[in-house]
C-alpha cells in the first residue's frame, strides 16, 4: 500500500525562498551588465558555492574556511534581495556593484575549489591515540579478570611439560611483567584444561620474540 503524499510546508518554502532569490540574483546580474545567458549563471554559481559549503559545515562544523565561504555566498544572495527591492535604481547600477558582480565567478571559483580540495582541518570526531604497549597490561588484565569469573571447564589434569631453558642471551624480564604473563596462562589452563602453547602467549601479550621465549621458559610452556 503506498503512503499518501503529504505536502511539506519547509519544502514549499524553501522552494519559493529559492526562486526568488535566483529571480533577484539574475535581476542584479542583468543590471549591471551581464546579458543573456550570463545573467542567468550568477544565481546558479551563488547556490552552487552555498551548496558546497554547507555540506563542507556538515562534516567539520568549526572549519573556518567553510563559514567564510557559507557566509560570502549567503551575503551575495540576500544583497541581491535588498537592491532589487527597490532600494537600488537598476537603471543606474554604481561602479563599485559592477566591478563585484564581474568579479564574482573567479572569487566563486575559487571559493569552490578551496572547499572541495581542501582537507578538513577540523572534526567534531576527536582522534584515536595510537596503541601504546604501556596499556596493554591493564587491557589484558581487563580481559583475564572476565575470563577468571567464567567456570572452569571439566577436563583432566595433565602434567607440565619439561622446563624449557632459556637461551644464555635471553632478555631480563620485569617481574610485573612475567606475573601478567602467569595470570593469563593459569586463566588459559582454567578455561581449556589444557597449558597455554607459548605461541598462543607471545601474540597474547604483543612481545618481541626473545622476550615473549624468555617469559615461556620461566612459565615452563611449550
Amino acid at each position: 500500500m503506498s503512503r499518501p503524499i503529504r505536502p511539506d510546508a519547509v519544502l514549499v518554502q524553501a522552494v519559493i525562498a529559492g526562486a526568488l532569490s535566483f529571480a533577484h540574483l539574475h535581476d542584479l546580474a542583468e543590471a549591471a551588465g551581464q546579458t543573456g545567458w550570463k545573467a542567468w549563471a550568477y544565481p546558479v554559481s551563488v547556490d552552487l558555492l552555498l551548496v558546497a559549503a554547507w555540506r563542507r559545515l556538515r562534516t567539520a562544523r568549526r572549519d573556518r574556511s567553510a563559514w567564510t565561504w557559507f557566509v560570502i555566498a549567503l551575503i551575495a544572495s540576500l544583497g541581491a534581495n535588498v537592491a532589487t527591492a527597490g532600494l537600488l535604481d537598476l537603471n543606474q547600477v554604481p561602479a563599485w556593484l559592477r566591478i563585484l558582480v564581474a568579479g564574482w565567478p573567479a572569487l566563486a571559483f575559487l571559493g569552490g575549489t578551496l572547499l572541495v580540495h581542501t582537507p578538513a582541518a577540523d572534526s567534531d570526531t576527536p582522534a584515536q591515540p595510537a596503541d601504546d604497549e604501556s596499556a596493554l597490561p591493564e587491557v589484558e588484565m581487563h580481559r583475564t579478570d572476565e575470563t577468571d569469573t567464567a567456570p572452569p571447564a571439566a577436563a583432566p589434569e595433565l602434567a607440565p611439560a619439561p622446563p624449557k631453558p632459556a637461551p644464555a642471551t635471553a632478555p631480563v624480564v620485569p617481574a610485573a611483567l612475567l606475573d601478567h604473563a602467569r595470570k593469563i596462562a593459569d586463566a588459559h589452563r582454567a578455561s581449556t584444561g589444557t597449558p597455554m602453547p607459548a605461541d598462543a602467549l607471545s601474540a597474547r601479550l604483543g612481545l618481541p620474540a626473545p622476550m615473549a621465549d624468555a617469559i615461556a621458559a620461566q612459565l615452563q610452556l611449550t
